[in-house]
């Protein structure tokens, strides 16, 4: 067994996929861990209190969304990025001192660009001699943000989007190549993040080339294989398409409207009747107006686009289409959209950007296409061949069952902590 500090700059829940499992999967073997995170509503509150009863030892602040804004408008005059900046908690990081003060841990596992600026007090304290012990400490920048921010700045559908990205470029890469650096170990989820930062911290001269890529570790997302249950094709409607997703973030909105807009008109030329479901939270108005029957009305006069908003559980819908779509233009990272999908047995097609990151073979585990028109003859050329559809849809979950279960990536993290920290091993 670990003890394990987990600093999370986000309550972690089923959205935020990645800290969630990891943290309930590592409970679940017999680990002690400790969560430093933060909340914004009751209903984060809520989760966390969950999580208590899972045996976390909960260390958690509130960070209104003003304080947030705060932060980044300080943060505008400096050098550091506005993610590095954004959830910044003074009170949190005193508590994460005091804890490391007071007891030895194995390991301090720090999320996201977000929480960098705690992994970096953490390395401050351990340099100072005023921990007890020596934990291995392991950034997990999960995604590359500024290879992210390098698709988005050519790419992305909103000008707000493109501005913004732009401004956080340079500082992003900076910011990123120093804390490659830094740490035992950085995680990603992907081989193309991974390479992406060995870029950087070779651009910037932090880390050699070798040296950066021994030091960066790929763990890939998984998926709650019960949760995202295999439905058979028999039990679904027919001739409902989905894309799954938060609705603010930027690379889905474009997604969406890539979609809707050109990829869809060559679907319903042939099949009127297709619907698409666009289902996540906090829709954008541009999202939402794809809903309007100006885009396209069925012949009974259902609509052909319908927005959701957030719903209670994304499985239901998921195990209710026909087809998932998954038609990003650019993205880091590996899509849990497609992962959760894949695991329901729902067939996928997804552009080459949505599924770089994953190991599977088109045409046999899921559909790649590279062009609107092609990604349209490959929607319909699923909805119009029952036999397929199964075919790709039981593949699909068999290359999640061998690839992406909780357990065996919980088995990764434990050999990453027990490498970073070999005293750790010895327990």
């Amino acid at each position: 067994m670990m003890k394990l500090l987990m600093v999370v700059p986000y309550t972690p829940n089923p959205v935020r996929v990645r800290p969630y499992q990891f943290l309930r999967t590592l409970l679940r073997r017999g680990h002690d861990v400790t969560l430093a995170t933060l909340w914004t509503d009751e209903q984060e509150q809520a989760e966390l209190a969950v999580l208590s009863t899972l045996g976390a030892t909960v260390l958690a602040e509130p960070m209104p969304i003003y304080r947030s804004l705060a932060n980044s408008l300080v943060a505008l005059a400096g050098r550091l990025p506005l993610q590095a900046a954004y959830s910044w908690s003074p009170a949190l990081m005193a508590r994460i001192r005091a804890t490391l003060r007071a007891e030895v841990f194995d390991a301090v596992h720090v999320e996201h660009l977000r929480g960098s600026r705690y992994a970096m007090a953490i390395r401050y304290l351990l340099e100072d001699g005023e921990l007890r012990g020596c934990p291995a400490l392991v950034w997990d920048s999960v995604d590359c943000i500024s290879f992210l921010f390098e698709q988005a700045a050519r790419t992305s559908h909103s000008l707000k989007s493109r501005i913004m990205t732009r401004l956080e470029l340079e500082r992003t890469r900076r910011h990123e190549a120093r804390m490659v650096g830094l740490f035992a170990r950085t995680l990603v989820t992907s081989r193309l993040d991974k390479a992406a930062l060995t870029r950087l911290a070779a651009d910037y001269g932090t880390r050699q080339d070798q040296e950066a890529d021994d030091q960066i570790e790929v763990i890939a997302n998984g998926v709650d294989l019960q949760h995202f249950a295999f439905r058979p094709m028999e039990d679904r409607p027919a001739d409902r398409i989905v894309f799954t997703g938060k609705m603010s973030y930027h690379a889905n909105v474009t997604a969406a409207r890539y979609l809707v807009n050109e990829i869809m008109p060559m679907v319903w030329a042939r099949r009127p009747q297709v619907q698409v479901w666009l289902v996540g939270k906090d829709p954008t108005p541009a999202v939402r107006a794809l809903a309007s029957a100006a885009n396209h009305t069925g012949p009974h006069g259902e609509p052909g686009v319908v927005v959701t908003g957030a719903v209670p559980s994304m499985n239901d819908y998921i195990q209710g289409a026909t087809v998932a779509a998954a038609p990003l233009l650019y993205g880091a990272g590996i899509q849990n959209k497609v992962l959760e999908a894949m695991s329901c047995g729902t067939p996928v097609v997804a552009t080459r950007q949505a599924s770089a990151a994953l190991d599977v073979v088109s045409g046999r585990d899921l559909l790649v296409a590279d062009d609107a028109h092609e990604f349209a003859q490959a929607v319909l050329d699923l909805l119009e061949n029952p036999a397929r559809r199964r075919e790709v849809g039981a593949a699909g979950r068999t290359y999640v069952e061998q690839k992406h279960s909780w357990e065996a990536i919980a088995d990764r993290l434990e050999t990453i902590y027990g490498v970073a920290n070999p005293a750790a091993v010895a327990k």
